[in-house]
């Protein structure tokens, strides 16, 4: 047996020990005290951040877009001969002083005079104009607010506990005046994400929010991540620019290596490069921090753009010059913590797509609206963007965390998967604005972890060129991410951040096209919630599946041909039809796939089921040196749970089509106590903010479709319900006379609806002191006038009268919020009355006013002639069905009204008390519509006309063309998930552990990427960086090598202890210690 040097042991066991005694498994680099946790220091108890903006749009203020770059000579002589009739004195180009003022540029800041509508349409017909958008100011208010635990888990804000959302002003209990006479600015633009800011374009939603389990002061984020195994290897963020847009960073931070600021810029109108608030810093050193608390890339070149001001005020513009000055210094990586949901501000998204277009690869907080669905912010909810949501170290969803679905595509479409990814969110450690470390909470903390991570992995892939893009970066982490169990699609994405899974899968990418979600099942639960929810069957609505196609062959692309539909025939892939709209240009990275699909008619009375898969070709022009054009074959499984067509009775329709949300209009909230979350965004759709609902109806056995065109495009004679609920837009005369005919043949419709009053209107418009620009609502909680129209043919409307209180229904409590009253029924209808406060009174007048025998409810059985038609149900407020300030549900309001509906069961609580409108002997006003709306700018319905509004024509009904079959003789996969792969992942090789030592020098492993993945060189210590982290992690295997190396030890020293040459015992008088193996051990 070959004896080891005791020298070489011992340092191997020093080595393993270090590891074993490092902050959870880290060794600490010698010499280099202040890495560990331990000598960090700490700012005080968990922070969140409260975010509050007051923001509007710029009186008379524009951004000029150009289609080029254009020198500011040329733009303005652009501008200029487009204003050439508008007369001298009536605009003017605001300049701009910053680093690019010289440079070309796309666009420019136009202040005009009051009136000026005609230069404006002037200006969008020049042929170098591309758009010609309103300039947008935010003013944003960072607040760090205190937070400690509870026994229970919740959290103690200001003494106060947090239970959840924010709950709605008190309403008044005096006679005095206790109203504020103007709401909150009107917010519009975007705002950091770091907890608990609300969104782009209005003050903090939730002001209180759940902190999770506490990370402990001795735990790294970096360690969390694994992300030593990296830096182990040398990679330590070399060679990548990293962009940080935020409130600045100081040039001297202790906690950032020297030269490694390589740029700081200042786009605000300050004369300061400085972080006076502390985020920038914070989110810089998550991602390059080499002291205390510790980010991922400490040797990336940080590139510092400060974009908003001391005071926190920043504009469109300026965020537009920096993304330009972003692609001249040609940056890799850019985080961007800031979000809202005006994904129609045409200005920012365009520079978005350009960003990313130049391979900048960016990250984005998702946002900070949990747990309500539907809340995604922009860009991190566009396809090109890598879109980050929040986590605990539980690895739970953060309550805070926004969910999915985008909202792009709504009313007749629908929204795409996001999040694409989640890491650690909450309370994660990072840098404080001078020195020493804080804990923060947010998606704007979970933002910089995916960005530190991003430049991590970039600078250990550098030698693979221009195979790494934002597209190819997007897949390798959505890929190698690790799935949450329990958990859906539209809270996790594709899963937990694994960086080491997603540095081997970038190793071995080869360029190809992927589809996000990769495969649809309609019967995997709860991850494919909603699509597998509920069943399909012959005539429902086609159910739309909205996949996003990443394409890392390069920029642009396209599909060849068609997508192809390829049924599995021994899985009865024949009963399915699919229909297909995509992308006709894939840019940039990026586009759709929308799959409808539904069930044939043979297949009506069939249940079992069934299998298919749909096949793309992607195509994408050379790069340079290659001749042929890069091709990419992908697949798309399919798997469908199929029944026999319900009984109509069972079957509601929810009409998506009427309902209008911001962008692009100002849409109020339906609670005018809710003055803090004024915009009403989410969609109202049964999958967003009214998904509670939708999971009632489902489990008290209803079927729930969605009807996302007119009125006139459903067969009634599916349906039991209609359920139209806070409708905002118009309806067409002929929806008007096609629901007579259709409730005349016995369809029932149930109508929840919503406050409308001109005067309320008016009066909860919002002014922003700087910019003096009043924004008034476009319609009320609902747009009662077009209901009423919609509702005259049986003699029902609604008033303008808006009330609110609290009373007993029954055993159940219920809550009116903001709600209207009946003004029209009919005689033989059944009416109930409750006792509630008068708001609309309330707001106007600042006076509270008890007024009792307000009809809120009221039910009617339909007739012409002797023939008995559907059934009739208005109730005044949906605020019990919305979960955006759900207080007390009315689930079971519905559940009873349903039964009336379908089996003419009158709800027991309404029989005993019901009147009818005869008997209350008073006349309530019907609402007008307010003069000079501006509705039919964002209405489907109306269009203007000499300056008035007017019905558009009736667009035609969608027509679906369904695929040609291409059936498949051969099984289906049975596991869709785990069948569907990028190519050459290679993530089954090993990583090495821990370094290997040649003679008396240390050694580095690294790894050399390219043909063979397997091949790894040793880089001796002289020849390398210093890196913060010697060795990975623990891991089982590092345990067991432990023991072995202790085992080895021992088995050497007794082995040279039996091969000593005996020595003759010397008599002695005392006695020696009886020794073991060499060793000396006490005497008994």
């Amino acid at each position: 047996m070959k004896v080891l040097k005791t020298r070489q042991l011992v340092k191997l066991l020093l080595l393993l020990s270090n590891i074993l005694s490092g902050p959870s498994g880290a060794a600490i680099v010698s010499g280099s005290p202040g890495h560990g946790c331990g000598n960090s220091s700490e700012t005080g108890p968990h922070h969140r951040i409260q975010v509050d903006f007051n923001t509007a749009v710029i009186d008379n203020e524009y951004i000029v877009v150009f289609k080029g770059y254009y020198t500011e000579r040329a733009r303005s002589s652009f501008i200029g001969a487009a204003l050439r009739e508008a007369g001298p004195g009536t605009w003017k180009i605001l300049p701009r002083h910053n680093i690019l003022s010289k440079h070309p540029s796309d666009f420019d800041v136009l202040k005009v005079a009051s009136k000026f509508q005609d230069g404006l349409d002037a200006l969008e017909s020049h042929p170098t104009v591309k758009r010609v958008t309103r300039h947008r100011k935010v003013t944003r208010t960072l607040k760090y607010i205190k937070e400690k635990e509870t026994p229970d888990g919740g959290n103690v804000v200001n003494n106060q506990k947090d239970d959840g959302p924010t709950t709605p002003d008190r309403p008044c209990t005096g006679t005095g005046p206790c109203w504020s006479q103007t709401f909150q600015s009107r917010p519009l633009n975007r705002q950091s994400l770091s907890l608990s800011s609300a969104f782009w374009n209005s003050p903090a939603k939730h002001k209180s929010r759940r902190i999770m389990r506490a990370l402990s002061p001795s735990r790294q984020i970096t360690t969390a991540m694994q992300a030593e195994i990296l830096w182990g290897m040398g990679y330590t963020g070399s060679g990548v620019r990293v962009a940080i847009f935020d409130t600045g960073l100081a040039q001297d931070h202790p906690h950032f290596k020297k030269g490694r600021i390589k740029d700081r810029t200042n786009w605000t109108n300050e004369k300061t490069l400085d972080d006076g608030i502390g985020h920038g810093t914070f989110v810089a050193g998550v991602i390059a921090s080499q002291k205390d608390c510790l980010g991922f890339a400490p040797d990336a070149d940080l590139h510092v753009f400060r974009v908003f001001t001391s005071n926190q005020v920043s504009y469109t513009s300026w965020f537009l010059d920096a993304f330009n000055y972003a692609i001249l210094k040609k940056i890799n990586v850019l985080n961007l913590s800031i979000g809202g949901p005006d994904f129609m501000d045409h200005p920012f998204v365009d520079k978005v797509w350009e960003l990313t277009a130049n391979k900048v690869i960016l990250i984005s907080a998702i946002g900070n609206d949990g747990p309500l669905y539907g809340t995604l912010n922009n860009p991190a909810d566009q396809m090109d963007v890598i879109g980050v949501g929040g986590i605990n170290f539980d690895h739970q969803i953060a309550r805070f965390s926004s969910r999915g679905m985008t909202t792009w595509e709504l009313p007749g479409g629908y929204g795409r998967m996001k999040p694409d990814i989640v890491t650690y969110g909450t309370s994660v450690r990072g840098s404080a604005i001078k020195g020493g470390c804080r804990s923060l909470s947010g998606t704007s903390v979970a933002s910089p972890v995916v960005a530190g991570a991003v430049t991590l992995l970039m600078s250990a892939v550098l030698n693979r060129g221009n195979v790494i893009n934002p597209a190819s970066m997007k897949q390798a982490l959505m890929v190698s991410a690790r799935r949450l169990p329990g958990i859906n699609m539209f809270e996790q994405g594709h899963g937990k951040l694994e960086l080491v899974r997603a540095y081997q899968t970038l190793r071995n990418y080869k360029p190809q096209a992927s589809l996000h979600p990769s495969y649809i099942d309609l019967t995997e639960c709860p991850y494919m919630w909603p699509y597998c929810s509920q069943p399909i069957y012959h005539g429902s609505m086609p159910i739309i599946v909205n996949v996003t196609i990443l394409n890392g062959m390069g920029v642009t692309g396209k599909i060849v041909d068609k997508p192809l539909w390829q049924p599995y025939t021994p899985q009865y892939g024949n009963y399915i039809e699919v229909a297909f709209q995509y992308s006709q240009t894939l840019w940039p990275w990026s586009g759709y796939l929308a799959v409808s699909i539904a069930v044939t008619k043979e297949a009506a009375s069939w249940d079992g089921i069934a299998q298919g898969q749909v096949t793309l070709t992607i195509e994408s022009p050379p790069e340079e040196g290659e001749k042929e054009v890069r091709v990419s074959v992908v697949k798309l499984p399919i798997r469908v749970k199929i029944i026999p067509m319900p009984s109509p009775r069972k079957r509601i329709l929810w009409d998506q089509y009427h309902n209008l949300r911001y962008p692009p209009g100002y849409f109020p909230r339906d609670n005018l106590r809710m003055k803090a979350d004024p915009l009403d965004w989410n969609g109202d759709h049964i999958h967003t903010n009214f998904r509670d609902m939708y999971h009632h109806l489902r489990n008290s056995g209803y079927f729930v479709e969605v009807l996302g065109s007119p009125l006139t495009c459903f067969d009634a004679k599916h349906y039991g319900t209609l359920l139209l609920v806070d409708p905002e837009e118009e309806y067409f005369p002929e929806e008007v006379a096609k629901l007579k005919r259709d409730v005349d043949n016995g369809l029932s419709v149930i109508v929840f609806a919503d406050w409308y009053n001109v005067s309320v209107m008016r009066k909860v418009k919002f002014y922003d002191e700087n910019t003096r620009q009043w924004w008034m609502p476009d319609t009320g909680g609902a747009n009662i006038p077009a209901l009423n129209n919609l509702l005259s043919p049986w003699g029902m409307a609604f008033s303008d009268d808006v009330f609110e209180g609290e009373f007993t229904l029954g055993t159940h409590e219920m809550y009116y919020a903001s709600g209207t009253s009946l003004a029209r029924f009919p005689s033989e209808g059944i009416v109930l009355t409750e006792t509630l406060k008068d708001q609309g009174l309330e707001v106007v007048k600042g006076e509270s006013l008890s007024v009792p025998d307000v009809p809120i409810l009221g039910l009617h059985q339909t007739k012409t002639g002797k023939k008995k038609g559907g059934r009739m149900v208005l109730y005044g407020d949906s605020n019990c069905l919305d979960n955006s300030h759900l207080q007390k549900d009315c689930f079971w309001l519905l559940d009873a009204l349903l039964e009336y509906t379908t089996h003419a069961r009158v709800p027991p609580p309404v029989l005993e008390r019901k009147t009818t409108m005869s008997l209350l002997k008073k006349k309530l006003e019907l609402p007008e519509r307010m003069e000079g709306s501006h509705l039919y700018r964002y209405s489907k319905v109306l269009e203007s006309h000499l300056g008035k509004p007017v019905a558009r024509p009736l667009p035609a009904c969608p027509s679906l063309a369904w695929a040609t079959a291409h059936p498949l003789n051969t099984s289906a996969p049975s596991n869709l998930y785990k069948q569907v792969k990028l190519l050459s992942l290679g993530l089954d090789s090993l990583l090495p552990l821990m370094a290997q030592q040649r003679g008396d020098e240390m050694e580095e492993i690294r790894d050399t990427p390219g043909e063979r993945s397997s091949e790894w060189e040793a880089v001796p210590v002289s020849k390398r960086k210093t890196h913060l982290y010697e060795s990975a992690p623990v891991f089982p295997t590092i345990a067991f090598l432990g023991m072995a190396l202790v085992l080895v030890f021992l088995v050497n020293h007794l082995y040279k202890s039996k091969n000593k040459p005996r020595r003759k015992k010397q008599r002695s008088t005392r006695k020696l210690p009886p020794t073991i193996f060499g060793f000396k051990v006490p005497g008994v």
